[in-house]
């Protein structure tokens, strides 16, 4: 359920892309982030700072799209949530002290120091390298091309990196005690 609303907007844009345009995705888009965001407020009672900043970037720009007539705003927006997620786990270790990629994680496994920087390390790379290849499908290729590499390209990308980072990880993982096993006591 989770993973259908997390691409819940992606998937509606794309189906409107396919139906009605550029125009009438970007702005459906918007509709279904606000739609989300709202779901997760009343369901959760708190969203979580990236998907504020998310919202804020797909009104920003997609608003942009909409006002300029311009496509060009709407295919800069992943690369602007790619390079704003890059950059805070780039930044976060050197002027905050603190690993975000840890912080996320952190309670569900247990690894090294070493291992939780080269993990925070490859999410900032691959976001940077994510803003960047956006770009050059969408200077490179038409429309079409972009919003069908968004949708199918873009998560198969996130899938796979996911895939071969849980490989790295599984190499690194410390052993978690077991929980103490009780027997059944007979009177």
């Amino acid at each position: 359920m989770k993973l259908l609303l997390d691409f819940f907007p992606i998937l509606l844009f794309f189906a409107a892309f396919k139906l009605w345009g550029i125009y009438t995705a970007t702005a459906v888009a918007i509709a279904a982030t606000v739609l989300q965001i709202a779901f997760i407020r009343l369901r959760h009672g708190k969203v979580e700072p990236m998907q504020w900043l998310s919202l804020g970037v797909i009104v920003l720009f997609g608003g942009a799209t909409l006002l300029a007539q311009s496509e060009t705003f709407i295919k800069w927006k992943p690369t602007v949530l790619y390079w704003l997620m890059g950059a805070a786990l780039w930044i976060g270790p050197w002027l905050l002290q603190k690993n975000f990629i840890r912080s996320l994680m952190g309670a569900q496994i247990q690894l090294p120091d070493a291992i939780w920087h080269r993990l925070n390390m490859a999410w900032a790379s691959f976001f940077t390298a994510m803003g960047a290849l956006n770009l050059w499908i969408a200077y490179h290729f038409d429309t079409d091309t972009w919003v069908s590499f968004k949708l199918f390209g873009g998560i198969g990308l996130m899938l796979a990196f996911i895939v071969a980072q849980a490989l790295y990880l599984s190499r690194h993982l410390q052993d978690q005690p077991a929980p103490p096993r009780t027997e059944d006591a007979q009177p």
